[in-house]
């Protein structure tokens, strides 16, 4: 991989060129024009060549448009013409955006619009606070006084594509006060309020804010309220719905104690304690007292921990540190070993598919690298050890895991000279530590950009298959998957073909083989594909039914598999980009607008959910079957939802009956009376672990980090008592043997579990047919549980029956189709899943809608890929999902990301397009100059991080030359803001300081291009790539790019937009500086990180003397400065890019 930056005579970014970058290995080509006032006002899309100038520049004429040649873009894009994207700028010196226009014909007319103004003397209430300090902790009184009078707060405006609105409201200080936005008939506004110190006390939601008094119930329900010791460290904060919580601190900081509402009913605390080096080493559960007690105890103290030989016993282990503070401790959780390896550890390979391990001594060793980390059961003192081996490099090769139960999964990995894997072995044993259940071969082959071209796979002594081929378009998209061939990648059973519009967004799967039929007035899939799928954005075939979007909501999708007719949904959606119907279609038939499964919904404020109408297919026309409204707590000011009526009492839908739902401390759900659920108990960790439904019981075994490792299903009826058992190990998942059929008990009159062909939620036992035992009071089961499958890339391997089950998925991830191969060589469809857009599956009530297999196996993933559980529910980890009612069953953890929505709404309610992962994003911005000195670390950067799971890394090019970058971060390490100047003539506001101009009292976000540039690319980023819900927003910098990052994270957080981790790596801004300050007192800003660089004077400088030294240093001692450790080639620079990512991951930066 090559890539070459020019520079115009000015020092400018002129072009960008990757060389032979291509999958036909010809140049990608950016260019990068200015106006007249040197302003980068067009933002063109890469464009590849249609061959390679190996090297040299491609010569740009300012005429033409695109300046350079563009052979490939209009050959994938016909119609399209307009290659770029446009930012229209105020006609003023502050360069303020007023118009993004996005690449795309279409698009050139809708573009995403800015206001500048100041607000009115109605818009805004004006809330003010009187603080107390109880218990050595801010206690704020809530009360409105008035409203803000004209022109005293900022108003900026943004319209996007559709002409959805958000107006912000801030102070002189830049604090947001108000987000307002409108659902299309009523304002939806989201008050911040801050104490008499500048410190965020309340949040006040949206249906709150439509009250004219608060009550303290309504603050309780319906308001995030935060309390702050003299630190200025958050010590208690109170979600709504949910009790408080508290925290407390070492003097150094760091979070010790934490302790939620239910943890308190136990007068438990949860601890962690850490190393010299701020690493997590050990965490658990002690008992204790009130907050201000417990924080009294540490006031004045660093809690640290040693390692240690001998070590302390406890919760079934030998701990090999000190425990010198809090030393009553209740549990162990986990455990955590760096540098060396603990006593115990199995033998240490000393190679791992032919790579040399490192050793724990000499000069390569696993010095500052994790080694080890051990996790216990929460039901038992039972662990999982995890050990990671290195090789001299310092990259992770070896994953080896022991399970609780006595066997392993161990995974190894042979890289290239880039990281990337080349070949993975997986071993795994359920119990046995001496005896390999199976054996798991994948190998991977790439292109000269690493792109995956073929991914083969082979269990135990089996012939190998390839699980994919891939093959990419000029600008790098998948284009074409061949699934399931052999070693060689022949015969595939299924050539998977992918679209895209000029955005980027997927547009289609094997669309270009649905094919209307004119003879019979049908839709046909050709080609023997077994699934087709459309995705509209702009382009609705039926706009009555779902308009025309332009900011990334789906319009439309058609779906089709084959021997089944194309379905088609359209969507409407309010201001608020939240769903509300799905308009359900049956094209080429004579009812094409049936209307068959509809779904419509309305909404509060807050994005609850008041009345849901879901309709199935009758004898001739749609069915109502769900006429759903919501009752919530507190007359309905609150987000806990009491009870729901069925106004159409038919349980094919949701049950119905109006009873009363009950909640704990924490704000989870512990019993539905409509479904039966007499009573739901909880582990701390907020993860059910009981389930009572009717007689029958579900049990769920998990370790202290959440991972469950075992589910018991105890089935009562009028046919006796079943058990069925599933294990979770490392992605091999066991089963209860065949021994009794049940499907039939499952389906009887007197187990109304599941109601027969109700909401489609009979396949989460389709699988369990013939996979339970009869047992009688007081037996026990035997230990004779049978591997069924383990997930693949393409699907899943039932391991029972030795074959690969291959898997459609649409964009969602939810799983549509199932196929195998039949013995006699056919195509077989095992499992075809259709849903509401709330995730409910369509009922079973035509023959043509689902399959089922007679071997079926307890492969019960299907919505967003996810476990469907026996009481209806999906299990996505952290929540449990109710597709039927469209809500989670406790309150998101990421809640505060999410302010103005209910803390129980799934995905903000957009369905079409937002799935619920474990999401992660990282942008990296290099040193000065943006590793132009060919060390290639930005590359090594992204492996590192790739290696320990961070897959998602964006590579930020952002640099004006070495010079002007070392000349930036002179200039904007200390502050973020600058005083705004004003002419005494004109009274026009600029910044800078000029004869004429005279200060005021206003501050403005300090201004530069680079900072501009950036935090729009970032902002064009984030539209053309919605953060899923859950995904973090992660803005990584080294050197130079920590200040550039730091600048464009309190541009993008002071405009609304959350940035989980802001991480400073050698960077030269200073603790003590304003800009700092800034950073952390920023609501937006959730977490800053610093990584500094021992021995460099330049990474958190104490003063300018200490900057300006490090700086010289830096020129002095050349690459040898410690200010290039994490940068330089070579092996230590890679190693100690694997410690700063793993350290990383333990300050929130999560995988």
């Amino acid at each position: 991989m090559e890539t070459i930056q020019y520079f115009d005579g000015l020092g400018r970014p002129k072009q960008v060129l990757n060389v032979k970058a291509s999958p036909l290995g010809n140049d990608v080509v950016t260019p990068i024009i200015y106006d007249g006032f040197g302003r980068q006002v067009q933002d063109y899309v890469p464009l590849p060549q249609s061959g390679s100038s190996n090297g040299a520049i491609y010569q740009q004429n300012p005429q033409s448009d695109p300046p350079v040649s563009n052979p490939i873009y209009p050959t994938l894009y016909p119609s399209e013409t307009i290659f770029y994207s446009k930012k229209v700028l105020e006609a003023s010196p502050l360069d303020r955006i007023q118009q993004q226009v996005q690449v795309g014909n279409a698009w050139s007319s809708k573009p995403v619009t800015f206001g500048y103004e100041t607000n009115t003397a109605i818009e805004v209430k004006k809330f003010v606070t009187t603080t107390t300090w109880p218990n050595n902790a801010t206690s704020s009184v809530l009360s409105q006084t008035t409203n803000y009078g004209a022109a005293q707060l900022y108003k900026n405006t943004v319209t996007d594509e559709d002409g959805n609105t958000s107006i912000e409201f801030k102070n002189g200080e830049g604090q947001t006060l108000l987000v307002k936005k409108n659902d299309g008939t009523k304002d939806s506004d989201t008050y911040y309020v801050y104490n008499e110190y500048n410190q965020l006390a309340f949040v006040i939601q949206p249906e709150a804010a439509a009250k004219t008094i608060l009550s303290q119930t309504d603050l309780d329900e319906l308001c995030y309220q935060y309390r702050y010791d003299g630190r200025n460290r958050l010590v208690e904060k109170k979600i709504p719905g949910k009790g408080w919580e508290y925290m407390v601190y070492d003097k150094a900081d760091r979070l010790i104690l934490s302790q939620d509402a239910n943890l308190r009913l136990q007068d438990k605390w949860l601890f962690t304690k850490y190393d010299t080096f701020g690493r997590v080493i050990y965490t658990g559960t002690i008992p204790g007292g009130d907050r201000l007690s417990m924080q009294n105890q540490i006031n004045n103290l660093v809690i640290t921990e040693s390692p240690d030989s001998t070590g302390f016993g406890k919760s079934g282990i030998t701990v090999y540190y000190t425990n010198g503070y809090f030393t009553s401790i209740d549990s162990i959780l986990s455990v955590n070993y760096y540098d060396t390896y603990p006593t115990g550890t199995p033998p240490i390979p000393a190679s791992i598919l032919s790579q040399p391990v490192l050793a724990q001594t000499g000069n390569l060793s696993t010095k500052s690298l994790p080694t080890a980390s051990f996790v216990k059961n929460i039901e038992d003192d039972k662990w999982t050890k995890n050990y990671t081996f290195y090789d001299q490099k310092g990259r992770p090769i070896g994953a080896y895991s022991y399970n609780h139960l006595g066997g392993f999964t161990k995974s190894e990995s042979l890289l290239d000279f880039t990281g990337v894997p080349q070949k993975t072995m997986t071993y795994h044993s359920r119990n046995n530590p001496n005896v390999i259940t199976a054996t798991i071969e994948e190998n991977f082959t790439y292109d000269n950009q690493n792109r995956l071209t073929k991914h083969t796979h082979k269990v135990n002594t089996d012939a190998p298959v390839t699980l994919a081929k891939n093959k990419y378009n000029e600008i790098g998209q998948l284009t074409e998957k061949e699934v399931g061939g052999d070693q060689n990648g022949n015969n595939p059973l299924q050539i998977v073909n992918y679209k895209y519009n000029i955005r980027g967004w997927l547009t289609g799967i094997n669309s270009g083989d649905i094919a209307y039929n004119a003879a019979d007035e049908s839709y046909v899939l050709n080609n023997g594909k077994l699934f087709g799928y459309n995705i509209r954005y702009n382009d609705p075939e039926n706009p009555s039914l779902g308009a025309a979007r332009y900011n990334g909501n789906i319009a439309e999708t058609d779906w089709i598999s084959r021997d089944v007719s194309l379905k088609r949904y359209g969507y409407q959606y309010d201001r608020l980009n939240r769903l509300l119907r799905g308009n359900y279609q049956d094209p080429g038939t004579t009812l094409p607008e049936s209307h068959l499964n509809d779904e419509i919904l309305t909404y509060d404020l807050n994005g609850n959910i008041k009345t849901l109408n879901r309709f199935t297919k009758g004898k001739v026309t749609a069915n109502q079957i769900d006429g759903l409204v919501y009752h919530y707590a507190n007359s309905d000011g609150s987000n806990r939802l009491i009870s729901i009526d069925d106004t159409k009492n038919n349980i094919s839908g949701y049950e119905g009956g109006g009873q009363e739902m009950t909640y704990d401390a924490n704000g989870n759900t512990t019993a539905m009376p409509d479904k039966k659920i007499s009573a739901i108990t909880y582990n701390f960790l907020n993860l059910p672990k009981q389930i009572n439904q009717n007689a029958n019981v579900t049990n769920y075994y998990y370790r202290a980090d959440g991972v469950k490792v075992k589910k018991k299903f105890v089935l009562t009826n009028s046919s006796g008592t079943k058990i069925i058992n599933t294990e979770y190990l490392d992605g091999f998942q066991y089963s209860t043997p065949n021994t009794e059929p049940i499907r039939s008990s499952l389906e009887e009159p007197d187990d109304t579990t599941i109601a027969v062909a109700s909401a489609g939620e009979q396949e989460a036992f389709s699988a369990d047919m013939d996979r339970a035992i009869i047992v009688a009071p007081g037996d026990t089961q035997a230990d004779n549980m049978i591997l069924s499958f383990f997930p693949t890339a393409e699907g899943f391997y039932d391991y029972e029956n030795k074959r690969y089950i291959y898997q459609y998925k649409d964009h969602l991830g939810n799983v549509r189709v199932s196929y195998v191969k039949s013995s006699a060589g056919d195509l077989e469809i095992r499992d075809r899943n259709d849903y509401y857009p709330f995730g409910m599956s369509f009922l079973k009530n035509d023959g043509n809608v689902s399959v089922y297999d007679p071997m079926a196996i307890p492969y019960n993933y299907k919505y967003n890929g996810k476990e469907l559980q026996e009481t209806g529910m999906y299990d996505y980890g952290a929540r449990f999902y109710m597709p039927d009612i469209g809500r989670w069953n406790t309150i998101d953890k990421l809640s505060e990301k999410y302010f103005s929505t209910s803390t129980y709404t799934y995905v903000l309610n957009r369905p079409t397009v937002a799935v619920d992962p474990d999401g992660k994003r990282v942008y990296f911005i290099g040193g000065a100059g943006n590793d132009q000195d060919g060390w290639n670390y930005i590359n090594r950067w992204a492996i590192a991080f790739a290696q320990n799971g961070i897959t998602d890394f964006w590579r930020v090019n952002a640099s004006a030359g070495k010079n002007a970058d070392v000349a930036f971060t002179a200039n904007f390490r200390n502050t973020g803001y600058e005083q705004v100047m004003r002419s005494p003539n004109s009274g026009y506001m600029i910044g800078g300081l000029a004869p004429s101009m005279v200060a005021t009292n206003e501050q403005r976000p300090v201004q530069d291009d680079m900072i501009d540039a950036t935090v729009s690319m970032y902002q064009q980023q984030l539209k053309d790539n919605p953060l899923k819900e859950g995904e973090q927003f992660n803005l990584v910098g080294y050197s130079y790019g920590s200040v550039l990052q730091a600048q464009s994270a309190l541009r993008l957080a002071d405009s609304g937009q959350v940035i989980d981790n802001l991480v400073l790596i050698g960077s030269p801004i200073s603790d003590k500086s304003d800009l700092m300050k800034q950073l952390q007192g920023n609501k937006n800003i959730k977490n800053v990180t610093r990584y500094d660089l021992k021995g460099d004077l330049i990474s958190n400088p104490k003063d300018i003397l200490q900057f300006l030294k490090g700086g010289k240093d830096a020129i002095v001692q050349g690459d040898d400065a410690h200010h290039f450790d994490a940068a330089r080639p070579g092996n230590q620079a890679d190693k100690l890019m694997q410690t700063i990512v793993q350290w990383l991951q333990q300050q929130g930066v999560k995988n």
